[in-house]
């Protein structure tokens, strides 16, 4: 006889980027009645894992609290000037140094090898940077469909020398911020960036965490640690994004782009207020910068002095966290055009507003995929790490453009860029093509149809 109980276990480290992708892939197989349903992620993100059950129930599966060394969120201010500074070697040295950690990563895999256990999984589906899932699902042998919220060749492309990699041998390594093709120069530095990731490595310190490392995959018989095993090994590589976002190169057949996920809108029909405020505006520049980003004093006045200048022309919406409103100048100097919010219900029903004329933002990988989706231009203030990628690639594409000064987050460099995105239309209207056909890749829909297809999903006999 056949058996129905063929349960889909979803697992993602908490980070917004990495979770939010999957929380609606999972509401959406919610919404289609899929039975057996479960969603493995950090206690935080219990009240979210809660709300994504519209149709069959989606069960929370507990991987206890958040382990700092693999959150971004929890890093002290110290690491986060680390990992966010100017050069893009050291930043990406700094984001492995600290998240690197054989010991914490121990400690998720046996959380979930508990989850495991007790759900039986025919099938898992697992965010590209819980190292710890892949490892469970590879040692145990149970297939598992790959979430990759980046553009295709983050995942694709090798960090070092001699690496394997999908993306041609001088394609820039993921982290450095390049373009393709590249001048000499650039190609010099980007051979650079591989071979100073493989001195990394050399370290004493470092081959110490290796030797760990190393330990710690034998004993669970799993083989020599390859950023590619990761592809090599998935079923299955769902990716939020389309080819046209990516520099060109032959994407290998398993890995399906199918554009940003996006939910049914409105996310948040409840929030009348900011919509009727969206509603009455001409004109309105959204920034939100990510869950990560921490703004000093200097960059909040440079951010509310923006919005001064822009007074008469533009209204500018603001999504600053509770914890740094604190540095905003006395309300009353505030310019009238200026709305901040500490937390906006729904992004996406931000975006998708025919007032937003303009997505100012981090770049991640997130963000860069929504604001294109629907139609947005970006000015982009890169964070750290892949933001850089996005950013170089959203100038290249004539979707956006990126500040010169970042870091300091200058007036003038602000204003230029975002007078020049807002009154040159050829930004906009690539931003409205790249947005067509991320909407025609299917998002949340493609993506539930390529998992309800798999073959472990089939009804097992009896």
């Amino acid at each position: 006889m056949d058996s129905a109980r063929r349960p889909i276990l979803f697992v993602t480290l908490p980070e917004s980027g990495l979770a939010n992708p999957l929380l609606v892939l999972a509401e959406e197989l919610s919404r289609q009645n899929v039975p057996d349903l479960w969603f493995a992620t950090d206690e935080p993100r219990r009240e979210d894992v809660k709300r994504i059950s519209v149709g069959s129930p989606v069960e929370f599966a507990s991987l206890g609290e958040v382990v700092t060394e693999l959150s971004a969120v929890t890093w002290d201010d110290a690491v986060y000037r680390e990992v966010t500074q100017s050069s893009r070697f050291k930043a990406h040295r700094a984001v492995v140094r600290h998240s690197f950690k054989p010991g914490r990563h121990e400690e998720k895999f046996h959380r979930l090898a508990a989850v495991v256990d007790e759900v039986r999984p025919a099938l898992m589906v697992i965010d590209c940077i819980s190292s710890f899932a892949i490892e469970l699902a590879t040692s145990r042998g149970i297939p598992y469909v790959l979430s990759v919220p980046f553009v295709p060749s983050n995942v694709l492309t090798a960090f070092m020398p001699f690496g394997k990699g999908y993306t041609p041998r001088d394609f820039p390594v993921p982290h450095t911020g390049l373009p393709y093709p590249m001048t000499f120069a650039q190609r010099v530095s980007n051979a650079l960036f591989k071979w100073r990731t493989l001195a990394m490595f050399c370290t004493p310190e470092m081959s110490k965490v290796v030797a760990e490392e190393k330990r710690r995959r034998t004993a669970h018989g799993l083989g020599k640690p390859s950023l590619m095993a990761r592809i090599d090994h998935a079923d299955l590589v769902l990716c939020n994004s389309i080819a046209e976002l990516d520099y060109p190169f032959e994407i290998p057949a398993k890995m399906r782009l199918v554009g940003a996920m996006v939910p049914p809108l409105p996310e948040a029909p409840q929030d009348d207020g900011l919509s009727r405020w969206l509603d009455e505006q001409s004109s309105v520049i959204y920034a939100g910068f990510g869950t990560i980003t921490r703004l000093t004093r200097g960059q909040v006045e440079s951010m509310v002095e923006v919005a001064r200048r822009l007074q008469g022309r533009h209204q500018v919406l603001w999504k600053l966290p509770s914890e740094q409103q604190h540095l905003l100048p006395p309300e009353e100097s505030l310019p009238a055009n200026l709305r901040f919010e500490s937390w906006v219900p729904s992004q996406l029903d931000v975006l998708a507003h025919p007032k937003v004329k303009v997505f100012f933002t981090h770049g991640g990988g997130n963000g860069y995929n929504e604001g294109v989706y629907f139609g947005k231009p970006l000015v982009v203030r890169p964070l750290w790490v892949d933001c850089y990628d996005q950013a170089v690639r959203g100038r290249d594409f004539g979707i956006s453009l990126t500040l010169d000064r970042p870091r300091d987050i200058d007036v003038d460099d602000v204003l230029d860029k975002l007078t020049r995105v807002l009154e040159t239309p050829s930004f906009r209207e690539n931003a409205e093509r790249l947005g067509a056909l991320q909407r025609a890749a299917g998002g949340r829909e493609t993506a539930a149809e390529l998992l309800l297809g798999h073959p472990a999903l089939a009804p097992a006999r009896a």
